[in-house]
């Protein structure tokens, strides 16, 4: 009986002995293979695809503490590729990156002495935000005249307990955001975390933390992040933006819609994109899916590096259509920077409203080409004007750094020291000068300058050629027509409906900075003069610097 049972049982050991050797065979030679792309096998025969001190596992943080486990791969290392799929690398990057949850606190009436409420009705979850919005913007309640007031004495009697029950915490929105060093400090949008009293940051593995704001820049809409009570985080390396281009690979990670973490890939579709949103714009702009709540989260070239932090999309309908914009790394490291060691940013300022220069105004200028930053204006007692920058002035370089358009100077100016000297090419008069420019912290307020243009009483002199009324700037036209001390020039009081400045699109209120050749208007004479000149030599167009609204710019002014 046994032998036969052992017979029949033998064909089944031998045959599951070979699967198994098979398998370890397999295995192994896979490992080897893996070993060889990477160039170090993992001792388990796994291959490992980072090599930091550290590598990240699938093991709950809580559980296996990490003194310092840093989320990048060897130099040498292949990238991951979509032939190969992104499930590694989002595996290793995922934990470095949180969801963030904001909340505020609102001022709640209590119920009045006869049991009538005379507290605002909050209708709706997190979603009501049109209530929120009245609640502090636009609706006041209204008490019931029928009701006695309430007695004062009741309420400075009050404990601290009672008083906290007076406040409703709302919940404000939800964001992402990702780990950048081992202490916990989180980089995130400014706009995720504005207004907030409560910020709790979850990790991956649900662990929470709360959250205090370091530092936060509305104009890049950045922000910085302290986690409470932490140590041996997993952080994600900074990537160098610069070296990406259109077409290659990105990775988005985030938390869409409150979802939770998700992952999105896509190309980047373009760079350097300024889509009005801030004066610093420079966007990496890519396809791959993001959506409300992606906001402040991470997105990786494909050695699991962050190259840009999302930040917003154009949608008609509010999700993905495949027009995201993050911002880059390169812009985004000095700021958060700033934040991680002072908690706030301090810019460079050199005092100059800028402008595009365009083809007609090349070609009215001398210059051969439309590159670099036409100076619109320059401020009193500011470094451009103790440098000798004037109007008319096109920056072609700022510090070695060439100026192609005019977004390139804020950008420049701001990502250098204080209080440093920089060279500065421009052009002028047909010619490239070089200056000295001494940089100095922007300015707290936006206050005018004050001008030397004596306050006195002036009558409206007409000019036939424009077809205007001008008149010299006082201390009564200026409040009427809201024009900064620091504006000099003349008044533009009437424009004749067909005439030769309503042509040119001029109107009353614009005030005349320069004309043609002349760079300081001050008398209606001045511009009949240019615009003769001008006839005579048979020009067909000078270039006019006008302010209008407060707004310095040039236009290029048709004789015809």
């Amino acid at each position: 009986m046994f032998k036969a049972l052992s017979n029949s049982f033998m064909p089944i050991v031998k045959w599951t002995s070979v699967a198994a050797i098979s398998a370890a065979v397999v295995i192994s030679i896979q490992a080897n293979a893996d070993a060889r792309k990477t160039g170090e096998a993992h001792p388990s025969g796994v291959v490992s695809v980072l090599n930091t001190a550290t590598v990240i596992t699938a093991t709950p943080i809580a559980a296996t503490p990490i003194e310092a486990a840093l989320v990048t791969p060897r130099e040498n290392s292949m990238p991951w590729t979509p032939a190969n799929g992104f499930a590694d690398l989002i595996e290793d990057v995922s934990p470095a990156v949180v969801h963030v949850a904001t909340a505020g606190f609102i001022e709640r009436r209590r119920m009045n002495r006869r049991g009538g409420s005379n507290g605002r009705n909050f209708r709706g979850g997190p979603q009501g935000l049109e209530d929120f919005f009245n609640d502090f913007f636009g609706r006041r309640d209204q008490m019931d005249p029928r009701q006695s007031q309430p007695d004062l004495d009741e309420f400075e009697e009050q404990d601290d307990e009672q008083q906290l029950q007076d406040k409703q915490t709302r919940p404000l929105g939800i964001g992402s955001g990702f780990i950048i060093s081992a202490d916990g400090y989180v980089v995130t949008n400014h706009h995720v975390i504005d207004g907030a009293d409560e910020i709790v940051v979850t990790l991956t593995d649900g662990t929470e933390y709360e959250a205090e704001i370091k530092g936060s820049d509305p104009k890049t809409d950045l922000a910085l992040l302290k986690l409470k009570d932490v140590s041996g985080l997993p952080f994600l390396p900074w990537g160098d933006d610069e070296r990406s281009r259109v077409g290659d690979w990105v990775l988005a990670i985030g938390n869409p819609f409150g979802l939770g973490g998700s992952a999105s890939t896509g190309i980047i579709s373009a760079i350097g994109r300024d889509i009005q949103a801030g004066p610093y714009d420079d966007f990496i702009q890519v396809d791959a899916a993001i959506n409300r709540g992606n906001s402040g989260g991470p997105l990786f070239n494909m050695q699991g590096q962050v190259i840009g932090i999302n930040s917003m999309i154009y949608s008609p309908s509010g999700g993905s259509v495949g027009i995201g914009f993050a911002i880059p790394a390169s812009l985004a490291k000095g700021v958060i920077g700033q934040l991680q060691k002072t908690g706030q940013v301090e810019r460079s300022w050199i005092g100059v409203s800028i402008g595009s220069v365009s083809k007609e105004l090349a070609k009215l200028l001398d210059r051969p080409n439309e590159e670099g930053a036409l100076v619109s204006g320059v401020m009193k007692d500011s470094p451009a004007a103790k440098a000798g920058l004037e109007a008319r002035d096109i920056v072609l370089e700022f510090n070695g750094e060439p100026i192609k358009e005019m977004r390139n100077l804020p950008k420049e100016v701001a990502q250098s020291q204080v209080g440093k000297s920089y060279g500065m090419k421009v052009w002028r008069d047909g010619k490239v000068k070089t200056i000295k420019i001494k940089t100095e912290p922007f300015p707290s307020d936006d206050d005018d300058i004050a001008s030397e243009e004596p306050k006195e009483q002036a009558e409206p002199q007409g000019n036939k050629i424009l077809g205007v009324e001008m008149s010299k700037l006082t201390e009564d036209n200026r409040a009427e027509y809201r024009i900064a001390e620091s504006v000099v020039g003349m008044l533009l009081t009437s424009v004749e409906r067909r005439g030769l400045a309503a042509r040119n699109n001029l109107r009353p209120g614009d005030v005349i900075v320069q004309f043609g050749s002349d760079k300081d208007i001050r008398s209606p004479e001045q511009i009949t003069k240019i615009l003769k000149a001008a006839k005579k030599a048979k020009q067909s167009s000078v270039a006019v610097l006008i302010n209008r609204r407060g707004s310095p710019g040039f236009l290029v002014f048709k004789l015809d």
